[in-house]
């Protein structure tokens, strides 16, 4: 009897010590048979289920071209072949043209189970800034799930989405970003950043093309930052009627930053990577995901006055050392003094500060439609 475990409920170190011929699936949606994908697999005794997409795909809430939503997938199932797993799949509906060959399992998808035919977002929700969650599925040290920015941002964003329910709606996380440090500790994964870029653009392409002009692209991990920002630069370019932004992750704006500071425990570096600030957002919404008794605080970064880490990378360089250079066990900060209690704090200030920029949006927009209308600039020439 083949049982399935959630890949992304685990931790790096139970990654690294799962068998190589475990069979791991990606699936696009939900509603397939279990049964009949362990006999697809052969009747393994365990598969490893990796958070599904939530849309892309055609016959999906929204979708993008085949082509790019196919790229990223293979990127995806590329780094699990990279750390040494060799049953790798995307489990399908049928009929899909996304050229992964022998990588891919179709199956129809339980009636009873399909998403709804609704469009997402809503027709409904025209005129909202509409919010995209976008986390990633990384090894977040000793202690924490790999699923630790998927939780956090998902609820970010819906508990902003329900500070302002008539001006922001919230579309389902997106579970993978862009990792380019992964050979160090295992279980972390990669969409690619010129497929990531690609497939966010396609999505902004789909929503615009249905009248939506106010996007917000929220991401709760720091490696899709920068990929995320070429995106908006490309999308005011292509569409020059909306207003889509994305900002550094979150927590990390003057209020965020206040709350972060007014009551955190450990020194500067010990929020960083698995710190005390999600080891206290985990604690908060899943502590049943979370391992205390593991936590190794690591605030040993090597620091410059201009290079260092905190919750985010501070000082006026960029730079991409490796990560087993400033920690040996994928963390970087102070785990073990984190609180639910604080977690819970800091949460409601980041939804706080994301509400808040939903307001900015939609004043943004309201102002440069005005102008636009009036002829301001170039927009006055016929």
């Amino acid at each position: 009897m083949t049982s399935f475990f959630a890949y992304d409920e685990i931790t790096w170190p139970e990654v690294a010590l799962l068998p190589r011929n475990t069979p791991l699936v990606i699936p696009l949606g939900a509603g397939y048979d279990q049964l009949q994908l362990a006999a697809a697999l052969g009747a393994p005794p365990r598969v490893g289920l990796l958070p599904a997409l939530p849309f892309g795909w055609h016959g999906s809430a929204l979708s993008v071209p085949d082509a790019v939503l196919g790229a990223l997938l293979r990127n995806l199932l590329d780094s699990l072949r990279d750390d040494g797993f060799t049953q790798v799949f995307a489990l399908t509906p049928e009929g899909l043209q996304l050229g992964l060959e022998h990588a891919r399992i179709a199956q129809p998808v339980a009636a009873r189970l399909q998403p709804a035919r609704q469009q997402l977002p809503p027709a409904a929700a025209a005129g909202s800034v509409i919010l995209f969650p976008i986390g990633h599925t990384e090894q977040h040290g000793h202690h924490l799930p790999l699923s630790t920015d998927n939780i956090i941002i998902d609820h970010i964003s819906r508990a902003a989405a329900a500070l302002l329910p008539q001006l922001a709606y919230s579309m389902p996380l997106m579970p993978y970003g862009v990792s380019t440090h992964r050979s160090s500790f295992a279980g972390t994964l990669n969409s690619g950043g010129r497929a990531f870029e690609d497939f966010w653009l396609a999505v902004v392409d789909a929503l615009v093309a249905r009248g939506f002009d106010r996007i917000y692209l929220m991401s709760g991990h720091g490696g899709n930052c920068s990929f995320l920002t070429t995106v908006v630069k490309y999308a005011g370019e292509r569409h020059r009627r909306i207003f889509c932004a994305t900002a550094y992750l979150h927590t990390a704006g003057p209020a965020g930053a206040a709350a972060v500071k007014a009551h955190r425990v450990s020194a500067v570096g010990g929020m960083g990577h698995a710190g005390e600030l999600e080891t206290s957002m985990i604690l908060a919404l899943r502590p049943d995901l979370t391992h205390m008794q593991r936590v190794v605080d690591e605030t040993d970064f090597v620091a410059t006055a201009s290079y260092y880490m905190d919750w985010a990378e501070g000082g006026a360089l960029v730079a991409n050392p490796p990560w087993d250079d400033d920690t040996a066990t994928g963390s970087y900060g102070a785990g073990s003094v984190a609180t639910a209690a604080h977690g819970h704090i800091w949460l409601a200030a980041a939804a706080a500060e994301k509400a808040e920029h939903v307001r900015e949006i939609h004043e943004q927009q309201r102002r440069r439609e005005q102008r636009r209308e009036a002829g301001y600039g170039l927009w006055g020439r016929t």
